[in-house]
């Protein structure tokens, strides 16, 4: 019997235990007091391996280069990222300088190029900087508590770093699940989001821990909305390296299923620090639909929702201007029948088997000034349900991303 999913105060990526973590800065970005462009994470033993990348036609060729490392079905034993280049849009330079990249870092941890994984993230159009790269590598000092470092390494327009851990029991073995990612913009996942990696100290089958990680990317990053727009850079890796000791699980393994809700639950706290964190943003939006006709119909629906430019807007300007929600959920590819409609803003029901109620609108405009605003819908069809996670809509973004290279 799996026990209780118990996050872990100031969890990061380091929380799994045999993970080291560190970075530096190298100059990659512009400089300022305590700033982080590089970080490297290294596992003391091989892992088993998973991911899910983005599905935009044009990427960086660190993604491809990482899709054949992963393809080729060996073990990992850590990874180096970098920040303010993204490694892409600039030919076969690209190419090469990833697998540079992943070479020297090899050669520091003391391993194979290929059991290193290989990320960049920042501007596109700009090759890589690689002396700066080996300086990095030289530089960075890899320690049991490094984690919040790589975090830090990982962001470009983020505010703060997205963090966070649990530990969990399984088969009378404590286990941890723990991770970092990084996104202010330019995310609306078609895989996962812009740089997500996850550790645990579990022993987990590699083939077992690829069959779930897509669907668990589908429940979670998947159903994120920034901004719309989808990275040539977006990956979520997962890697297991077995310290717990625990009998290694696969798909057939009694605590399968919890293993699956605890990595689940870590990517549900990303996901939501990354739409709290959305460039400019003031407000998280939270979606979440029931009583779709199945599983597709509640994503579309949740999603379209936390993507409407004009539902970011309203939620902006704490304004309970229900309507475009209706309009969300209309266009969403849905099926509908408004006369079963319910909606829900921050548990206050406006609209009941399709019909307006009335409600204290000066309540509803206190409770949208809060830093959270759920919207609840019922399409009172069948049993799909899904949740989706955005941000409100504010003048910033556009002020961030009208200077963002300049």
């Amino acid at each position: 019997m799996a026990g209780p999913i118990t996050p872990v105060e100031g969890g990061t990526i380091t929380t799994a235990q045999g993970f080291k973590a560190g970075a530096t800065y190298v100059g990659i970005k512009t400089f300022s007091e305590d700033k982080m462009d590089m970080g490297m994470l290294l596992s003391d033993t091989p892992c088993s391996v998973a991911g899910v990348f983005t599905k935009s036609s044009l990427v960086s060729p660190s993604v491809t280069v990482n899709r054949e490392t992963i393809a080729a079905g060996g073990s990992v034993r850590g990874l180096v990222v970098n920040s303010g280049i993204a490694n892409a849009g600039v030919g076969e330079q690209g190419y090469i300088d990833a697998k540079e990249m992943a070479a020297v870092a090899a050669a520091g941890f003391g391993v194979k190029p290929e059991e290193v994984l290989v990320f960049s993230t920042g501007v596109i159009g700009v090759e890589l900087p690689m002396t700066l790269i080996k300086k990095g590598v030289d530089e960075i000092e890899l320690s049991d508590d490094g984690g919040n470092f790589l975090a830090r390494s990982m962001m470009t327009t983020d505010t703060r770093t997205k963090e966070t851990g649990v530990t969990i029991n399984l088969g009378g073995t404590d286990i941890n699940i723990s991770g970092v990612a990084k996104g202010s913009g330019m995310i609306h996942p078609n895989m996962a989001t812009m740089l997500c990696f996850v550790a645990t100290d579990a022993a987990v089958d590699q083939d077992f821990l690829r069959f779930i990680l897509p669907d668990i990317a589908d429940s979670t990053l998947n159903m994120l909305d920034i901004d719309g727009d989808t990275s040539t850079n977006d990956s979520l890796i997962v890697l297991a390296n077995g310290a717990a000791g625990n009998t290694t699980l696969t798909s057939s393994s009694e605590d399968a299923g919890a293993f699956k809700d605890a990595l689940t639950e870590v990517l549900v706290q990303l996901t939501r620090q990354l739409a709290q964190d959305g460039e400019g943003a003031s407000k998280l939006i939270v979606a979440e639909v029931e009583g779709a006709r199945n599983l597709a119909d509640a994503r579309m629906a949740a999603k379209t929702i936390t993507s409407s430019l004009l539902v970011k807007s309203a939620v902006y300007g704490s304004d309970p201007n229900w309507g475009r929600l209706i309009m969300a959920i209309g266009r969403s590819g849905a099926e509908t029948v408004e006369s079963n409609i319910d909606l829900y803003i921050n548990g206050v029901c406006i609209m009941e088997a399709g019909k307006p109620v009335p409600f204290h609108r000066d309540a509803v405009v206190a409770l949208m000034r809060g830093d959270e605003v759920t919207f609840g819908v019922n399409l009172n069809l069948a049993d799909g349900r899904a949740t989706s996670w955005g941000c409100d809509l504010t003048e910033e973004y556009v002020v961030i991303n009208s200077a963002y290279t300049t």
